[in-house]
This record gives structure tokens, C-alpha cells and sequence, in this order.
């Protein structure tokens, strides 16, 4: 009796688990078993939407319907593929800055940005030493740079924008020898920037 059961015991090890090939089958990483859970997590995330779209990762080479498609960008985003500044950005700003049709274009295909804003198209052009990339400085308070300014220059009319910095929407003066705000110049554009160096571009 006592060696039928020792007979019965061979092939067990001493952790009372039967080796590999006798009484287990060793699971391929590609059976059903793995395979099912793996496409029902996928099948469900699909169910709830959270696989993107087609429309929500296709690239685009034209700016405006690379905007008609994300709506509102700050800058083109890697879905954008096109030269830097098209070519048609160019002409708008061209056209906007009362440039006539014939003047050169590389101005504005060199020194020129563009974003989204709702869908539509906006470019500047750094000419003139215009902060396109600055948001709107709304702050009312005089910064060091103008108050030094007006120690040397009491009574100035107006602060130069060297000094107040380009991105401000105010027009300063000194008052004596303090800066003061003197009026509001500047439009303030639902993204912060500047709205007034901002050109809306028409497709053409």
C-alpha cells in the first residue's frame, strides 16, 4: 500500500507542484484566454469614445483648414505640416498693411506668425518692432524703468514705448515725476494678445 501511494506521488517535487508537461500545459501569451480580454478592453473603450477620431488626428497643409479643424491654437500645432508661414498668410498681412499687390512678400514670409482663434485664420508681422508673440500687459503700475523716466524727464507728455515696454495697452505720460496712465490704446483680444496688431486672414 505504502509504495502504491509513493508510485502515485512520482512526478510531484517537494513543493507539492507537478512539473512542467505533467498535468499542466504551459499557456501560450497568445491564447484565447489572453486574447479576449485584450480586444473587450479595447471594444470598450471604443464604445465610450476614447479612441481618436479620424477627423481628430488627420494633418493638414492648408492654415485654414488646419483652423477650421482645431478652432482656437495659440500657435499651428503639430497637425499643421505646411511651411511655417504660407504663402497666402503672406499675402494677407501684405493686403492688411496697405502694401500694394506687387511689393515683395518675403517680409512678410520671414518675419510674420499666425494662430487660430475660432476657427479663423490671424497673422502679424514683427515689422515695426510689434510684440506678436507677447500677451496684452494690462497692469496699471508703473514699473521701475518708467519711474526712472520720470525722475529725469518730470512733466513728460508721454513715455516711449522703449521704456514701457511694447506689449502694454496704456499710453503713459509723467505727471511731475510720477508715471501715469494717460488712456487705454490697445484692444484686448479673447486670447490675450494685442487685437489691434492682429489681422484676420481671408482664404483667397
Amino acid at each position: 500500500m505504502r509504495e502504491r501511494t509513493q508510485g502515485a506521488r512520482q512526478g510531484i517535487d517537494e513543493q507539492g507542484e507537478e512539473p512542467e508537461g505533467q498535468g499542466q500545459r504551459m499557456r501560450s501569451p497568445c491564447s484565447p484566454s489572453h486574447v479576449i480580454p485584450i480586444v473587450g478592453i479595447l471594444l470598450g473603450h471604443a464604445a465610450a469614445g476614447n479612441l481618436p477620431r479620424a477627423e481628430e488626428t488627420a494633418s493638414f497643409r492648408d492654415p485654414f483648414a488646419y483652423c477650421a479643424a482645431v478652432g482656437t491654437a495659440d500657435a499651428p500645432g503639430p497637425r499643421y505640416t505646411g511651411p511655417a508661414t504660407p504663402a497666402a498668410v503672406a499675402r494677407g498681412l501684405r493686403a492688411a498693411f496697405g502694401a500694394p499687390a506687387d511689393a515683395p512678400l518675403d517680409p512678410f514670409l520671414e518675419r510674420s506668425v499666425w494662430r487660430c482663434m475660432d476657427g479663423k485664420v490671424y497673422a502679424c508681422s514683427f515689422g515695426a518692432n510689434l510684440p506678436c508673440l507677447e500677451k496684452a500687459d494690462l497692469g496699471p503700475r508703473p514699473s521701475a524703468g518708467m519711474a526712472e523716466f520720470c525722475g529725469n524727464n518730470p512733466g513728460a507728455p508721454s513715455i516711449p514705448a522703449v521704456v514701457t515696454g511694447r506689449a502694454t495697452v496704456y499710453q503713459w505720460r509723467c505727471q511731475g515725476g510720477t508715471p501715469t496712465v494717460a488712456k487705454q490704446v490697445f484692444r484686448v483680444d479673447d486670447r490675450g494678445y494685442l487685437a489691434d496688431i492682429w489681422h484676420v486672414i481671408a482664404p483667397r
